[in-house]
């Protein structure tokens, strides 16, 4: 049997997330991890360069509270509802205090294929009659070796640490996500260091027995932390449904600085873990969110063993 990788969420930030680092926490609208943004902002990590598809909430409140000084992305926003004003604090104006560098999202997803795969770059055709080339010189044009024809290029994003979130793995790793798919498995293998939070803990049995729900290995990942709820307020199939609710109330508490730094003081440092933000959160919002009965039905794979 495989060593167990299990770790609370306190001593994997602790141990993997470093100042200075480049840091990927991705999940696209699903499975988002705010219980590890949350505690890399109370373990006040600095200098971070954050890296993701479509920052979002999570990205707001770290930058807001002081952990990056560079952001690597594809559109940004409080989706469905806004600005995210904690970013927009920090990059507009005379004296920015945040770097920014823009990609397309399938930018993005060439980076950490190309990191993924050990490759010098990864080519695309959509920046083509865009700004982009021009407001970020890392988007550059490159010859087919195969005959004159030009795309742009994009570099590898090899992230220092990756944190995804997912409905389950067991203790060694093995990691299974189903429902909307990000870019969560190629940027695990793009990184030096894998965190895996989890909604549950399951045999390594369980794992075997439906295989084609695995999307990263253990070979991959460092740390595996059980948090239910972790990623609220996005959703995690099967386990809990987005609060829309969060999102609306984010553009009041974004808009304010004050406002921003009441509420990190009293959801994030004002809680010792995740715990003690469900109960803060209260168990009828929690509630309110679990989602009803919705089988799919059931394949039979045979003997794992054979």
């Amino acid at each position: 049997m495989a060593a167990s990788k299990s770790a609370s969420m306190r001593d994997a930030i602790a141990e993997l997330v470093r100042d200075g680092d480049t840091v990927a926490i991705e999940g696209f609208t699903h499975l988002i991890c705010f219980a590890a943004g949350h505690e890399i902002i109370r373990q006040r990590k600095r200098d971070l360069t954050l890296c993701r598809l479509t920052p979002d909430v999570i990205y707001d409140q770290m930058i807001g509270a002081g952990v990056a000084r560079k952001l690597v992305f594809s559109w940004m926003g409080n989706p469905g509802v806004g600005s995210l004003h904690a970013i927009r604090r920090v990059t507009e104006g005379d004296a920015p205090t945040l770097e920014l560098e823009e990609y397309s999202h399938f930018g993005m997803v060439g980076r950490y294929t190309a990191g993924a795969m050990k490759l010098p770059f990864f080519p695309l055709r959509s920046y083509f009659e865009t700004d982009l080339p021009r407001a970020n010189p890392r988007i550059r044009p490159v010859t087919s070796p195969f005959g004159d024809e030009v795309v742009y290029a994009v570099p590898p994003l090899n992230p220092d640490v990756t944190i995804v979130h997912a409905q389950r793995a067991d203790a060694a790793g093995n990691t299974q996500i189903w429902g909307l798919p990000g870019c969560q498995k190629e940027a695990a293998f793009a990184a030096e260091r894998v965190i895996v939070v989890v909604e549950e803990l399951v045999a390594e049995e369980v794992i075997r027995a439906d295989p084609n729900r695995t999307v990263i290995p253990g070979l991959v990942v460092d740390a595996v932390v059980v948090e239910p709820f972790g990623a609220h307020p996005s959703y995690a199939q099967g386990h809990y449904d987005r609060d829309n609710r969060f999102y609306l109330d984010w553009e009041a508490v974004s808009r304010d600085e004050a406002a921003l730094r009441a509420w990190l003081r009293d959801w994030v440092y004002g809680v010792a873990d995740r715990a003690g933000y469900i109960d803060k959160l209260g168990q009828e919002r929690v509630a309110a969110l679990r989602p009803g009965p919705a089988p799919s039905g059931s394949v039979d794979y045979g003997d794992y063993r054979s």
